[in-house]
């Protein structure tokens, strides 16, 4: 559902959960502006939970993203590429804002009989409580969120906290479904108050927690197809749970985060990842000039190219230090050896490989960015000119946070692990006509884009078409592999789910190798957040980015497949 926000409504401040908060930070002052706890609504903090939800997701899928290459990861060593300061803003999203806004909420919305407010605020802290265990392994939770009652909340286990949340979304489809409900909330940013699609994404946040933890819960798969069965679950793209951002510049800004970040008079900040657009683009080369012909259909919707070429590039004047310095360097050995692209891509393609470190040159007005999907910029129709603030969709973008389409390529999964190929193809294949279809209804948003250049039907039809032929070719697991790579671009926008897969099955097994031949071993979890780590007596800090999950039971060492 297209709810596209104008203007959020960020009138309260929260009590912050003291476990993330420094001792000197107990000396507060009061917000004038600020509503203070006492005089807030269900709805007032309702209205914050859910953004602050959605700027957790894009924080945390931004880091899946990074670490699977379908962002750009900047960090040649593992262990050091995220420290664990750099997770503090995530951690507080979740303890110091969402936990402690939704228990505030309850408060008031028990004493009024608001069971859908209750209802949203439990599937905001189910989904959150998942992805902390799925990032950092065991974390605070049952004592956590008695809020200043605890000042060192000790961890709970992953199974735990996975049981706790299944327990907190039958609760909101119960107060979703009930009658006894005095009001609905005043903005239901995500459904519009349309309950039988909160209760269909209840159902499928258990679909996403039991393919999680299938690998060491022998009852999971049941369960999946349990609710599979029922068909009261995420199908169509209408149903797609997501938050949808506006066009306010000021007060508050209320674009998509990347737009913000690279829509600017200087051009783009951010690298794109040269492995996704390279797996994306099937350009062929005749006679020294790349022919952009038989691309994946969503390649002109995720990137927009402020050039026509790139320096190195075989269809490019040649390489420039300046602008690019790695074209004029050697090919490391181990991209030679594995035949990985290095550095430049032919059609102005513009990105960088993953880990590469090097500092910032002047490129902001020559460099790939982000397109109108999901981030609301423009639509890559070869103008090849420099973005700017307000271009294309103005940053009506969407942060997607659990789509249909993910949920077909989880059935994939599920139907490939129990030997189920035909079933396996039929859910590749719905997964990304259903993937093609959302990305290129965000064509409308720049209006000022030549669509004549979108894919026709013909176009989708023929490499959905291309995609079923590759799996019924390829031999055993490349089978799974080929559904891992369409699952990593379906997920464009939100890599959350494709860390947890790329960790439950090691596949795809042929991503670009990280530009430092020894990165160490790849990260099984997060470094808590140094929040957490420093502040909390109950805690020690991990060793290394090796431990795992709890439903993680793969080798040690040499998994996941690529590194």
């Amino acid at each position: 559902m297209k709810i596209y926000i104008k203007q959020l409504v960020l009138a309260i401040s929260s009590v912050g959960l003291l476990l993330s908060c420094e001792s000197t930070e107990l000396d507060l002052t009061t917000d004038p502006n600020a509503v203070s706890p006492d005089q807030a609504t269900p709805d007032f903090y309702l209205n914050r939970v859910q953004e602050e939800f959605a700027r957790f997701n894009d924080a945390f899928g931004t880091n899946g993203s990074e670490v699977t290459r379908i962002e750009y990861m900047g960090t040649r060593l593992y262990q050091q590429a995220y420290s664990p300061a750099s997770q503090d803003a995530e951690w507080r999203f979740a303890y110091s804002s969402m936990f402690t806004d939704i228990s505030a909420m309850n408060v008031l919305a028990e004493e009024a009989n608001f069971k859908r407010h209750i209802g949203m605020g439990q599937v905001f802290q189910a989904f959150t409580a998942v992805t902390l265990v799925d990032f950092y392994g065991d974390v605070p939770y049952t004592s956590a969120i008695q809020g200043l009652d605890n000042l060192n909340p000790t961890a709970d286990s992953g199974a735990a906290i996975y049981e706790a949340a299944l327990g907190l979304l039958d609760d909101a489809i119960a107060n979703f479904t009930t009658e006894d409900n005095t009001a609905d909330p005043s903005n239901d940013y995500y459904y519009d108050g349309d309950w039988d699609n909160w209760v269909k994404l209840a159902n499928s946040l258990k679909l996403k927690i039991y393919a999680q933890s299938r690998l060491v819960d022998g009852g999971a798969i049941d369960a999946f197809n349990a609710i599979i069965a029922g068909g009261d679950y995420i199908t169509s793209v209408d149903e797609d749970f997501q938050f949808e951002w506006g066009t306010n510049v000021v007060n508050p800004d209320s674009r998509h985060p990347n737009y913000i970040d690279n829509y600017t008079p200087q051009g783009s900040a951010d690298y794109m990842s040269n492995w996704l657009m390279n797996y994306m683009d099937n350009s062929k080369v005749e006679n020294g000039v790349a022919i952009y012909e038989d691309s994946d259909p969503r390649i002109r919707y995720y990137y927009y190219r402020q050039s026509a070429t790139t320096p190195g590039a075989i269809d490019s004047e040649g390489p420039n230090q300046q602008t690019l310095s790695c074209s004029v360097e050697p090919i490391p050995e181990h991209y030679v050896d594995g035949g990985f692209t290095f550095c430049y891509l032919p059609n102005g393609y513009w990105g960088r490989d993953h880990g590469d470190d090097d500092g910032t040159p002047p490129d902001g007005p020559l460099k790939t960015t982000y397109g109108v999907y999901p981030a609301g910029g423009e639509f890559d129709d070869s103008e090849f000119s420099a973005v700017d603030l307000g271009s294309g969709g103005g940053g009506a973008g969407i942060i997607p946070i659990f789509l249909a389409q993910t949920i077909d390529f989880l059935q994939a999964e599920i139907a490939y692990a129990t030997g189920d190929i035909p079933g396996a193809r039929a859910f590749l294949s719905d997964g990304v006509t259903k993937s093609i279809e959302k990305t290129m209804a965000f064509g409308a948003l720049d209006a000022d884009a030549d669509l004549s250049l979108a894919p026709t039907s013909d176009d989708v039809d023929d490499y959905v078409a291309e995609v079923e032929a590759l799996y019924d070719a390829a031999v055993g697991d490349e089978k799974l592999n080929l559904i891992a790579k369409e699952f990593w671009v379906a997920l464009y926008g939100n890599g959350i789910d494709a860390y947890n897969f790329y960790r439950r099955t090691g596949y795809p097994n042929d991503l670009q190798a990280n530009l430092e031949p020894e990165p160490g071993s790849f990260i099984r979890s997060f470094l808590y957040p140094a929040v957490y780590a420093n502040n909390n007596s109950s805690v020690t800090q991990k060793s290394s980015v090796t431990v795992k999950v709890f439903w993680d039971n793969n080798p040690d060492s040499g998994f996941p497949l690529s590194n």
